[in-house]
């Protein structure tokens, strides 16, 4: 349960597979190494989140995955193609929900549409979808600064899902959320994530949202972030919040803390 997945197992079935990628950011002292030598697989339809200490390197190895950053060594494959920039087939959202303020939440939502070239009746249409997956039906009109952070945060990821991308990258999406609006969204998340079954992969600072959320929990390492734990979460679906109240959970969790706290006693003998 707790033992390091094999990047090979099942990989031609995997949707993104992460093959021994470093990367090391130039500084005046010979470079600062972020990531190292991390490999595993992610297949289709399931929702990963990644873990670690701050300053592991969660977010660099979401942006590497986006094509937003290039590895130093190693590479990351997308349906079986080496990923070399940005690319359609990805969406992403950021802590921030990064939306336009002169926008309405309809605008801001069909934005990538417009981009594209999509006709204008159709990206409508699209947008009012979105707008009832999230729900925030009578809010279309709506500007970012007149909406809460979590309804900035329904609209971000409305946004990132218009366009059907076959994977979704979240980076901290709540993490600006106070506890209980954050507990609310990712009741959302999940329900969200059922209706269109996308694959997902979330970085977090929180242990219980990760396994409340998540198929698999990768843990990162402190500087430079190696693959120290990669735990499959052994929850029934759908998920409720009584769970995590339960042994298993607990279980599950101390494995975590225990994969985080043998990093961090590593990281003192440096």
């Amino acid at each position: 349960m707790d033992s390091l997945s094999d990047p090979g197992l099942h990989s031609q079935d995997a949707l993104i597979e992460v093959r021994a990628v470093s990367r090391v950011f130039p500084s005046g002292d010979g470079g600062l190494r972020a990531l190292e030598n991390i490999s595993f697989s992610v297949f289709p339809q399931e929702f990963v989140c990644i873990l670690g200490p701050s300053g592991s390197g969660k977010s660099t190895l979401l942006r590497i995955l986006a094509g937003l950053l290039q590895p130093s060594s190693g590479e990351v494959r997308f349906h079986n193609r080496t990923i070399e920039g940005p690319r359609k087939g990805v969406g992403f959202v950021f802590q921030k929900s990064n939306l336009m303020p002169w926008r309405t939440v309809l605008q801001n939502i069909k934005l990538p549409l417009e981009l594209d070239g999509q006709p204008a009746l159709d990206a409508q249409e699209m947008a009012l979808k979105m707008v009832e997956l999230v729900g925030l039906q009578g809010f279309e009109q709506a500007l970012p600064r007149d909406l809460s952070g979590g309804m900035a945060q329904r609209v971000a990821i409305a946004r990132a899902l218009i366009h059907n991308p076959d994977v979704l990258l979240l980076d901290e999406p709540f993490g600006s959320l106070d506890a209980m609006t954050r507990e609310r969204m990712g009741n959302e998340l999940l329900r969200i994530w059922q209706a269109h079954k996308k694959t997902v992969v979330m970085v977090t600072h929180s242990i219980s949202e990760a396994l409340f959320l998540a198929d698999r929990v990768l843990v990162l390492s402190h500087r430079p972030g190696q693959l120290c734990l990669d735990l499959q979460v052994n929850l029934a679906r759908p998920r409720l919040e009584a769970m995590r109240y339960t042994a298993t959970f607990g279980e599950l969790a101390e494995s975590v803390r225990r994969a985080i706290g043998e990093s961090e006693t590593l990281m003192e003998g440096v």
